[in-house]
């Protein structure tokens, strides 16, 4: 299975994603995705956490200007209208299955954990419930992998 696309993170890395974070980065395996200035915007997190515990959110947004963006679109409640969009639009709702898979796919072929087979992110495969992991996704698999994912971020405004 190919692995997905991320570069091993640096000591640098993981020191400036616990400074976007505020606390030290969990079980970082790679950096998924890049602001312009270099900066992790997105990385992958191993899907069992040093502390054993399961972890499904593989593509973690951890930018702060991302992680703004996103939380921006929460407030204003634009899950509501994407859950409208997949109950109303069959391509959407096909294009979103298979970015749950591909999301599955990706995360397993890090590491497999029982606890989490079947689950993604972000409420994939049938709801929208969290647009910080479908950004995140977005910007880790790249445009047209994520139907939602591309959306929000498209209409958050976050360029990187």
């Amino acid at each position: 299975m190919p692995r997905p696309p991320f570069t091993p993170p640096t000591e640098a890395d993981i020191a400036a994603v616990s400074e976007q974070l505020g606390r030290e980065a969990r079980g970082v395996v790679g950096i998924s995705a890049r602001a312009a200035d270099g900066s992790p915007a997105v990385v992958s997190t191993s899907p069992r956490l040093p502390d054993g515990s399961p972890f499904p959110t593989f593509y973690y947004l951890c930018h702060p200007e991302a992680v703004a963006a996103a939380s921006r679109l929460e407030a204003a409640g634009v899950m509501n209208e994407y859950n409208e969009l997949l109950a109303e639009d069959e391509s959407v709702r096909e294009a979103y299955a298979r970015a749950h898979e591909q999301y599955i796919a990706d995360r397993d072929s890090v590491g497999e954990v029982p606890e989490l087979a079947g689950v993604s992110a972000g409420g994939m495969p049938t709801r929208v419930k969290c647009l910080h992991a479908l950004i995140g996704h977005a910007l880790a698999a790249g445009p047209g992998v994520n139907p939602i994912g591309d959306l929000a971020l498209e209409r958050s405004g976050w360029t990187g």
